[in-house]
């Protein structure tokens, strides 16, 4: 897709070191977008140095080191966000009697309270101009449930419960607010997953994917980090502009049962 009016616009992504994340800002900025790369590994700079964008680095699950995340976006923005995408996130697994309560906290700090912090920071200036864009990145796990994965799927309902509520909020200004909801996706995190469950339950890592991962889904492949991207970018674009409040599920048809 091409969409020229993305030119002049400024992008904050979280979590942009790699995946679903570097997809989206490799793509913004080919589109001529300035883009400031988040991630709280320092080898993600190398992301932004390749698009022409600015790394910032900081551990989402500090409150304050978000809110210097957003100072440090807006100064070097020229001081708004038009397009804030929040993508930073990780998973942990574990029963509900055995998961951690500092991990829980943690996870739903970076995964939900973060991006609130960042949508707080940046709706001022959205207002001001009257356009903005809000991307969260929930899940499929935003809209439904597995075991063993307590703090990250309620931090996927989550936002989408803040991307409801914020869109409502701004819509007159202007802004819209929506959720991307994908499957699993292939990203290094992902395909790690692929090749123990591999090991662990004897089978081709092509059967996990079909008879494990995707065995719910009417489309039995990954998502590819760039198909993502490309769904962002139109959820960026002007010709989403009646598009708002909404979870959209690109889950290889996971949901249609």
């Amino acid at each position: 897709m091409n969409f020229m009016e993305l030119q002049s616009k400024t992008v904050l992504v979280t979590g942009a070191g790699s995946g679903i994340g570097r997809a989206i800002a490799e793509l913004f900025a080919q589109q001529g977008a300035n883009v400031v790369v988040h991630d709280i590994a320092p080898s993600a700079k190398t992301v932004a140095d390749a698009i022409g964008g600015t790394f910032i680095q900081a551990d989402l699950s500090d409150r304050a080191a978000v809110r210097g995340l957003a100072e440090q976006a807006l100064a070097a923005l020229g001081g708004r966000v038009d397009i804030l995408v929040n993508n930073a996130g990780f998973q942990h697994i574990d029963k509900v009697e055995d998961f951690p309560e500092e991990r829980w906290a943690q996870m739903i700090q970076v995964m939900l309270i973060a991006p609130f912090q960042l949508v707080k920071a940046c709706v001022p200036g959205m207002k001001a101009n009257r356009w903005g864009r809000i991307i969260n990145v929930s899940s499929l796990h935003g809209v439904v449930a597995s075991p063993f994965k307590s703090a990250y799927i309620s931090a996927k309902h989550g936002i989408i419960g803040l991307t409801r509520t914020v869109a409502l909020e701004v819509a007159e200004a202007g802004i819209t607010v929506n959720a991307i909801c994908p499957a699993y996706v292939r990203t290094a995190i992902v395909e790690k997953q692929i090749a123990d469950q591999a090991r662990t339950l004897n089978l081709t890592e092509d059967e996990v994917i079909d008879k494990v991962m995707l065995a719910p889904a009417a489309i039995k492949r990954l998502i590819e980090p760039s198909e993502v991207a490309e769904f962002a970018l139109y959820l960026a674009s002007n010709k989403s502009a009646i598009i708002t409040g909404a979870a959209h599920m690109l889950d290889l048809g996971w949901t249609a049962r």
